[in-house]
């Protein structure tokens, strides 16, 4: 069932803009938001009261608290502290999902796994998204847009991986895109 005094919290990064989580507040969750900086929610999955990162050290250290024009709503900009914001390890619950793919097959390890053999050989992954390159760019300069379509899907996916590989996020391509436009 459902309690009728939880709000949505849209939590957002305080420095790239990029939306992270939805999450639920109740007056609890907001008073110990707004005493401690850190972020609360309630979990309607466990049905309790919920400091965000205190078992998996990944907090939001709370910069802005804003409630939306008629109350039924609350904005968190936030300041991620750790590794990732989604229960996934994901630096965002609306990350793409091959990001999150990556991500699960670099927690769970499975045998055989050709992500697996990427993540762990960096220097792999880098000649992957060499060879993917420039296989992107001959398509680009005469073949068919279908060949252009999959060697670009080639080098987003060998990119992601060696993002992974590295211990970086795709937000980070993304922040670093965002400065350069100013």
């Amino acid at each position: 069932m459902e309690r009728p005094d939880l709000t949505p919290a849209i939590v957002q990064d305080a420095a790239s803009g990029r939306v992270l989580m939805l999450a639920w507040m109740d007056a609890e969750a907001l008073r110990r938001t707004r005493e401690t900086g850190q972020a609360w929610f309630w979990s309607r999955s466990r049905q309790e009261l919920w400091h965000k990162g205190a078992t998996s050290g990944d907090t939001l250290a709370v910069e802005e608290l804003r409630d939306d024009c008629d109350g039924d709503a609350i904005l968190l900009r936030v300041r991620p502290e750790g590794e990732g914001v989604c229960h996934t390890g994901a630096s965002s619950c609306f990350a793409p999902w091959l990001w999150r793919t990556i991500r699960e097959r670099q927690r769970l390890r499975p045998e055989g796994s050709y992500v697996v053999s990427l993540l762990d050989d960096p220097a792999l992954a880098a000649r992957k998204v060499g060879e993917e390159g420039l296989e992107a760019a001959l398509a680009g300069a005469g073949e068919s847009d279908e060949r252009l379509v999959s060697e670009i899907a080639d080098l987003w996916f060998h990119s992601y991986a060696l993002l992974a590989a590295r211990g970086l996020d795709p937000a980070a391509v993304e922040a670093e895109l965002a400065r350069r436009a100013g």
